[in-house]
């Protein structure tokens, strides 16, 4: 199989369905990843309207530089269905899926996704699906859920949500929502997809959104939710491998192809030895730093 092209989701933002302002707005900040949302931001009366702009502004207006997508309304909505024909017609690279509980509910919108694809022609599983945990059934079933369908590149946790169904308070501190922060996490390890982690909701404390993202890169999330166009760059930097990073990488697979040359079956170092792990999480910061676009080959362009 093909390596896939890594694409990159440190920070993702929603743009809100019934706002124009908004979603132009939001092409020209630097988010990895673009949502137009169709659930939470839209009042009941402007669903219809807020579907028509979406459409129209992915279809006709959608930037080429981000990893757009459509947050669509919930499973058992009465707006699903007419979610889904616009959304999938608009051909977004992804759909945001809200408050999964059970795999057989991304097994179902996905196969509602494959008869519209067929539909319009599209190739089968052309649309990719970002899935949002939002409740303690959805991180009991997490497992289940980021292997539910192949058409699954990433899985998020909504702390709001999910401590409102603990009956939890919402802390700064987040140790309500750690064990489920990591049970995603593990979840979407086990299925090889990348994991989101929840919003900081302070916009105004960026220690703590600082603090915040640090334990998240450091848990081992791949990106997290922005509640605000101002978190977005904080964020980006503590997901984008540092030059130290960077550097120790390209050593560590300098050193094994020097093992290799040398036929070794151990290599060292800096005194530590370095094994099968150490080299892929070399790859994978070199393939995120050339994603983020970094030059990483040759000492000359790390200066």
């Amino acid at each position: 199989m093909a390596e896939k092209t890594i694409r990159l989701k440190r920070t993702s933002l929603y743009a809100s369905g019934v706002s124009p302002v908004n979603m132009v707005q939001a092409v020209f900040y630097n988010e990895d990843m673009l949502i137009y949302d169709l659930e939470d931001s839209v009042p009941a009366s402007e669903k219809d309207a807020a579907r028509f702009l979406v459409y129209q502004m992915v279809k006709h207006h959608r930037p080429k530089d981000k990893y757009v997508g459509i947050r669509v309304n919930g499973i058992y909505s009465e707006y699903l269905e007419e979610d889904l024909q616009a959304a999938v017609r608009a051909k977004p690279d992804f759909l945001r899926i809200p408050k999964v509980e059970y795999a057989r509910e991304v097994q179902d919108i996905s196969n509602r996704i494959a008869a519209i694809e067929e539909k319009i022609g599209m190739e089968t599983g052309s649309i990719d699906l970002v899935v949002n945990v939002e409740s303690y059934m959805g991180v009991i079933n997490a497992m289940e859920i980021a292997k539910a369908s192949p058409r699954i590149v990433a899985m998020a946790v909504s702390a709001e949500d999910l401590t409102a169904s603990l009956k939890a308070q919402r802390t700064k501190q987040g140790l309500e929502v750690f064990y489920a922060r990591n049970a995603v996490l593990l979840a979407c390890r086990a299925a090889g997809i990348d994991a989101l982690d929840v919003v900081f909701s302070d916009i105004n404390d960026v220690a703590g959104l600082k603090e915040d993202t640090a334990l998240a890169k450091n848990l081992g999330f791949d990106g997290k939710t922005c509640i605000h166009p101002r978190q977005i760059d904080t964020v980006n930097t503590y997901f984008t491998p540092s030059m130290k990073e960077i550097r120790y990488a390209l050593r560590v697979l300098e050193a094994v192809e020097e093992g290799k040359r040398q036929k070794k079956g151990a290599v060292v170092l800096d005194g530590g030895m370095i094994d099968k792990p150490m080299e892929l999480r070399a790859l994978t910061t070199l393939a995120q730093a050339e994603a983020a676009g970094l030059h990483v080959r040759g000492e000359e362009k790390l200066s």
